[in-house]
């Protein structure tokens, strides 16, 4: 288990910290419910596992939120 830190999720210099830690949270909650991780898990905690999706560029910030305002429009 590699350790993902914040700094691993920033791109650019305009990245807003709160926004990746708050698509991060996100993203825990939906592998959580049964969402396919996109990297291994590695016997890693879900959020573990958003962090580095987040690093990794196998998901954006950006699709996560628009995937939940969806679901929030839902209800």
């Amino acid at each position: 288990m590699a350790r993902v830190t914040l700094e691993d999720c920033i791109k650019h210099e305009d990245d807003n910290r709160f926004n990746i830690i708050l698509a991060a949270a996100k993203r825990a909650h939906q592998i959580n419910k049964g969402g396919t991780p996109l990297v291994p898990a590695d016997n890693d905690k879900p959020t573990v596992i958003a962090l580095r999706e987040i690093a990794e560029d196998k998901v954006s910030i950006e699709a996560i939120m628009a995937y939940e305002e969806e679901i929030d429009a839902m209800f």
